[in-house]
């Protein structure tokens, strides 16, 4: 359950807010978990590509944002996919990541971990008719009922007692280490128990349980429409508009958090916590990133990577093998082959407020990323970068603006840069 954290509110999201086909989704998604799993032998995550989901949820609509849809979302996802393939088999993964300075990518992560939050927050605050485009200006929601502000603090409240200040991860190992520690001197061994047993518990998933059996209750006749059977795979028809506005507005911004966090993040922390195991090359990781997504989202399952949260998250709970996120992708081939796209029918009915504290603790996971940018210089260049994304609603200028402050601020950046660049072509070429 490591990394259903935020794979599950995303998904959730996307399916009621943009009609993303669930049961494709499912099916890929599961292929994706099993073949990695069995391929790499440790427990690789799969996760929906963070700043494309971001971008389309963020979306309303409005007269001066166009919807950011599953054809724009497909070709993004393609797009990123073949870059990444072209990295991967040329080599060239190792030095694209030198030259991306990390405040700007951390710039852009905290800037889409925010626009996740905001739009959490209106989930929690307003009523949500997913069927309209611009459906974030419902009435206030009430505080009592199955989808009350009552219910949505209870699970902010679980998953904060639950989980700490965010989900698993080196700090929260650190941490976890020195609570032990001292509850072994104080002679606590109970108490040592309890929190342990407590941190343990997948609070995303159960939050997403408890939604589940709200959604029953709210429409117990809904079982009656869940047809068995996967849901109809077609082609998705992507138009020259949607490749260009999902190359522009998707890859861009997503291509360099691609490179960091799910193939260079990805291959460091699996080599740190599996010394004595399969060692990870990033010419691997992104080749198979750039694989899975070349197939599934020409047939609108979500564009997918990996990445490190994911990762930490499923060692913290234990897991120690690919075994566990094969077993976890046989869970999802099932529900997708024998449910398909009648989940929807399930998720129609799931409190809103709820699924609008998954989305806020999936969005602060991602801004916390950001956490790491210690110097003036690079927190000035990230904020830079950040604010232009948000209030521009472009991810790709905010970057733009990024690159120019950070090398502005270190001009010498600049010369090595391009002496990197050259020597680096200049060994693929001989």
């Amino acid at each position: 359950m490591g990394d259903l954290g935020t794979y599950i509110p995303i998904i959730l999201a996307l399916t009621l807010s943009r009609d993303l086909n669930l049961g494709t989704t499912l099916i890929f998604t599961g292929l994706y978990n099993v073949v990695t799993g069995a391929i790499y032998g440790v427990p690789m995550p799969v996760e929906p590509m963070k700043s494309i989901a971001a971008l389309s949820i963020a979306s309303n609509g409005t007269p001066s944002e166009e919807v950011f849809g599953v054809p724009e979302m497909m070709a993004a996802g393609i797009c990123t996919a073949g870059a990444m393939l072209l990295l991967g088999a040329t080599g060239l993964m190792n030095l694209i990541y030198k030259l991306i300075p990390r405040c700007v990518v951390r710039g852009i992560q905290l800037s889409q971990g925010l626009s996740f939050a905001l739009n959490a927050v209106e989930y929690v605050r307003k009523e949500q008719d997913f069927s309209k485009p611009n459906y974030g200006n419902g009435e206030k929601r009430g505080w009592l009922g199955l989808d009350g502000l009552i219910l949505s603090i209870f699970c902010a409240c679980f998953i904060v007692i639950v989980s700490g200040c965010g989900e698993a991860g080196e700090d929260a190992g650190e941490e976890a280490g020195e609570v032990i520690i001292m509850e072994v001197e104080n002679g606590d061994e109970r108490e040592r128990a309890v929190r342990k047993a407590i941190a343990s518990l997948p609070s995303a998933f159960l939050v997403f349980s408890l939604g589940v059996v709200f959604a029953f209750i709210r429409k117990p006749k809904m079982v009656y429409e869940i047809r068995f059977g996967p849901s109809r795979m077609e082609v998705v028809k992507i138009s020259k508009q949607a490749w260009k506005t999902g190359f522009v507005k998707g890859t861009i911004p997503q291509l360099p958090l691609s490179v960091l966090n799910s193939v260079i993040a990805v291959c460091k922390l699996s080599n740190d916590l599996f010394p004595a195991g399969k060692r990870l090359s990033a010419t691997s990781v992104s080749v198979t990133v750039g694989a899975m997504n070349l197939v599934g989202c020409w047939f609108g399952a979500m564009p997918c990577c990996h990445g490190a949260g994911g990762l930490a998250g499923q060692y913290k709970f234990g897991g120690r093998s690919g075994t566990c996120v094969v077993i976890l992708g046989v869970v999802k081939l099932g529900l997708g082959l024998a449910l398909g796209s009648t989940l929807v029918v399930v998720l129609r009915e799931f409190p809103v407020g709820v699924l609008g504290v998954l989305l806020l603790f999936a969005g602060i996971e991602l801004a916390m990323a950001s956490r790491d940018v210690n110097s003036k210089e690079d927190a000035f260049a990230m904020l830079v970068c950040s604010a232009v994304s948000l209030v521009g609603s472009s991810a790709a200028l905010g970057f733009l603006c990024g690159i120019v402050v950070h090398l502005l601020l270190k001009p010498d950046k600049v010369v090595m840069m391009v002496i990197k660049l050259v020597c680096g072509l200049k060994r693929r070429c001989c």
